[in-house]
C-alpha cells in the first residue's frame, strides 16, 4: 500500500521517486494521482514527504484533482526537463542522492532527460529497477479496500459481459456444418464477437485495453493466442476466453478465463477440460495465507505431470504443449504485477493479506486443435481468507438454443 513507500524507499536508501509522463494507462503517474486528464507530467515523491505534481498550466485544474500539491509551469513538463531540468530539481532539493525513475515517456525523450540531469547534476543518482520487482510495484502489492473495492467492480462488469456473450453466442442459428450464423445468416466470426465484447465493455465504463483472447480450435491450443479475426465460430471446438478489461481512463484491471464448447465437446475435449478443472478445485481449495505463490505452482504442476502432460518444473526446454506457463499472478492497475507464480520465482512473493491474485491453470495442444483454461481472480482479505471477487459458472459445453444435433 502507499503506506508502506517510506518504509520502501528508506530500505533501498532512494531519496526520492519521480514518476514521467501522463496519468492515463500510465500505472505508476495513475497510482499517485488517480487518473484524469493530464497528459504531460513530473511527480516527486521524496522520502518521508508527500508528493508534489508538476504539470502543464493548461492542465492545473485536472491535476489539482488528485488531492496533490500541483506546480504548474507554462511550458510542456516533458521538454522542459529534456532540456533544463536545474530549476525543477533545485526546487525540489534533489542535487544529490538517488532517484528512482518511473513512468511512461518516448524512448528519446527519456535519453534527453537522463543527459540533461548527468551534465546539470553529476553526483545525482538516477537509478531503475525491473518492473517485477520495483519498490512501486512492491506498494502496490497489497491494496486496500478502495482498490479492492474497484477491482470487485470491473469483476462484476467483466462477469455480465462474459454472460452477455453466452447469451448471444447460444441464441445463434446453426448451419448444417456447424457453422454459428449472424443476423443477417452470413457466418459469425471471431472477429464478428470481439466488436460486441468491446461494445459491452465501453458501455459499462470498462477498455478493452490489451486485446481480449478469444481463440478456437487450433488457436485455443497457444495460450496467448487472441485468436484469428476470421475464424468462424463453429460447434464442438473449445473457445478459450480470456478477458481482462480495465476501468476507461487507464485504471484498475480485472482478470477472468472460461473454455466452452458450444453444443456438445468431443470426449478429448471433455478429458481435457476435466484435468484442468479438477486442478483448479484443488489449488482453489488449498490456497493459504502467508504460502509462498509458486508452491502452488509446483502443486498443479506435479498433478498434470501425473496425467501425462509437460509442465515448466519437469520438461526442458520451449513448452509448446501440456502445462506451458505459471498458476497466476497478482492484478492492480497493471495485469500482471506482484505476488508472482513462477517456480523460479523468490519466496517474498506470498499470498499475504490484502493481495489480489488469479488462479489459472491450464492445458494446450495446438496439434489436437484444443486448449482450455479456467482463471477466477481471488482477494486474500485481512481475515486470511481467500474470496473470489465475481462469482461465475464453469460450465463447459453450452447448449445451443436453436440447435438439435442430428442423429447418426
Amino acid at each position: 500500500m502507499k503506506s508502506d513507500l517510506d518504509a520502501l524507499m528508506k530500505a533501498a536508501e532512494l531519496d526520492a521517486i519521480l514518476v514521467l509522463g501522463s496519468a492515463e494507462a500510465n500505472p505508476a503517474m495513475y497510482y499517485f494521482t488517480g487518473g484524469g486528464h493530464i497528459t504531460d507530467a513530473a511527480l516527486f515523491k521524496k522520502w518521508g514527504q508527500p508528493a508534489v505534481l508538476y504539470c502543464n498550466a493548461m492542465e492545473r485544474e485536472e491535476a489539482a484533482k488528485s488531492g496533490l500539491a500541483v506546480k504548474p509551469i507554462q511550458t510542456g513538463v516533458i521538454e522542459v526537463l529534456a532540456k533544463s531540468p536545474r530549476p525543477i530539481f533545485e526546487e525540489q532539493g534533489l542535487t544529490t542522492g538517488r532517484v528512482e525513475l518511473y513512468g511512461m515517456v518516448g524512448a528519446g525523450d527519456l535519453v534527453c532527460i537522463l543527459n540533461a540531469l548527468h551534465e546539470a547534476f553529476p553526483e545525482l543518482e538516477v537509478v531503475g529497477e525491473p518492473k517485477d520487482d520495483s519498490i512501486l510495484l512492491r506498494a502496490m502489492e497489497t491494496k486496500d479496500e478502495d482498490e479492492v473495492r474497484r477491482i470487485r467492480h470491473m469483476g462484476q462488469v467483466t462477469t455480465e459481459v462474459v454472460g452477455m456473450v453466452a447469451k448471444y453466442l447460444t441464441s445463434r442459428e446453426v448451419r448444417d456444418d456447424e457453422v454459428l450464423l449472424r443476423e443477417d445468416g452470413t457466418p459469425l466470426t471471431i472477429d464478428d464477437v470481439k466488436g460486441k465484447i468491446a461494445l459491452w465493455l465501453a458501455e459499462r465504463g470498462a477498455m478493452d485495453v490489451e486485446g481480449t483472447i478469444f481463440a478456437i480450435g487450433r488457436d485455443a491450443g497457444v495460450p496467448h493466442s487472441s485468436g484469428t479475426p476470421t475464424d468462424l465460430m463453429r460447434l464442438g471446438q473449445t473457445i478459450v476466453f480470456d478477458i481482462f478489461p480495465a476501468e476507461a481512463g487507464g485504471g484498475y484491471y480485472y482478470d477472468f478465463t472460461r473454455t466452452w464448447s458450444l453444443g456438445y465437446a468431443t470426449p478429448e475435449a471433455q478429458k481435457l477440460y476435466d484435468e484442468v478443472k479438477e486442478v483448479y478445485n484443488k489449488v482453489s481449495e488449498n490456497l493459504d495465507l502467508n504460502v509462498p505463490f509458486k508452491e502452488y505452482q509446483k502443486l498443479v504442476s506435479d498433478e498434470f505431470h501425473k496425467n501425462g502432460h509437460d509442465t515448466p518444473i519437469h520438461t526442458e526446454g520451449v513448452l509448446e504443449h501440456g502445462y506451458v506457463h505459471s498458476l497466476g499472478h497478482g492484478v492492480g492497475l497493471n495485469i500482471h504485477e506482484r505476488p508472482f507464480s513462477r517456480h523460479t520465482t523468490p519466496d517474498d512473493n506470498i499470498l499475504k493479506a490484502g493481495v489480489v491474485v488469479t488462479v489459472e491453470p491450464g492445458l494446450y495442444y495446438p496439434e489436437k486443435n484444443m486448449g482450455a483454461r479456467i482463471e477466477d481472480t481471488y482477494w486474500v482479505r485481512p481475515d486470511g481468507k481467500m474470496e473470489i471477487l465475481a462469482e461465475y459458472p464453469y460450465d463447459f459445453v453450452l447448449p445451443m438454443k436453436k440447435w438439435k444435433r442430428k442423429k447418426k
